[in-house]
């Protein structure tokens, strides 16, 4: 199954909506990557097994479980998640790459690749609506995390 989707990070036509810029949406991707618990929920740590130029290796604990995957970060442009496949668990992908259409807009395009069959049957089809979804809603997550972080570091009196 693969699934992709688009969040507007800057909204020039929306004053309620904080603006970032790339260099502050790309920090918050690195700290994504390095220290995922505070993003995912039901994850317990992350260690990361290596680290050679822009690879990361990282071993994943949720309660008993352990993933492995590669995390390759492409300087201010994208993030890859590839979950390695075991004998319990499929992997998959997951890309975020930062699109800047002009000066005053920015995207977070989130794509998904998965091994998970894609059905016809009503029973798979509601399945990966579901799967979908929690995608969706964890990516608006992630991108509401990064906004807290930017303004947290932010200096007090400083302009946006």
């Amino acid at each position: 199954m693969n699934f992709e989707h688009l969040i507007q990070i800057n909204d020039p036509l929306n004053p309620f909506v904080e603006s970032m810029t790339r260099e502050q949406l790309w920090e918050g991707l690195v700290l994504r990557a390095e220290q995922p618990q505070l993003f995912v929920m039901g994850l317990d740590s992350c260690t990361i097994l290596s680290r050679e130029g822009n690879v990361l290796q990282r071993e994943l604990h949720y309660g008993q479980a352990t993933v492995r995957d590669r995390v390759t970060l492409q300087e201010s442009q994208s993030v890859r998640y590839d979950i390695l496949p075991t004998k319990d668990y499929v992997g998959g992908s997951l890309t975020m790459t930062i699109e800047q259409p002009d000066e005053l807009q920015l995207f977070l395009r989130f794509e998904y690749a998965t091994t998970l069959p894609v059905s016809t049957d009503q029973d798979a089809v509601q399945t990966q609506e579901i799967v979908k979804s929690a995608y969706r809603e964890n990516d608006i997550d992630t991108v509401r995390l990064i906004r807290q972080y930017v303004q947290t570091k932010q200096e007090p009196g400083s302009l946006h």
